[in-house]
């Protein structure tokens, strides 16, 4: 599973943003389960940044949220998210060394 958390920066904001997610992203990067993470901004929209990882199992992503560290490191940087679903389970995926994969869902839709 990944996930996507969308941020709205002023320029001048930018370098303390930065900062700040770099210390987000190593606090979830030392939780068990996290298998990579990375902090860009939008080439189109340059006030649009992204903290996006990528976890084992729901379960390591919800447990990494919960810890102290993460709370304490993390936090500071969510009072620019923008509101809206950032956890997504992969369905299809491509990689170089596995080809195209299909992934069922753990998602009951009724």
């Amino acid at each position: 599973m990944f996930v996507v958390t969308r941020y709205r920066v002023p320029a001048p904001e930018s370098e303390e943003f930065a900062a700040l997610a770099r210390e987000a992203l190593a606090a979830l990067a030392e939780r068990p389960g996290c298998l990579e993470g990375r902090v860009a901004r939008s080439i189109d929209e340059p006030d649009l940044w992204v903290l996006s990882t990528r976890w084992e199992t729901v379960g390591a992503y919800r447990r990494a949220l919960s810890h102290p560290e993460v709370k304490i490191r993390a936090v500071p940087l969510m009072y620019r998210c923008i509101d809206e679903p950032t956890a997504f389970e992969d369905l299809l995926t491509w990689a170089p060394e596995q080809g195209l994969a299909e992934h069922e869902s753990d998602l009951i839709v009724e």
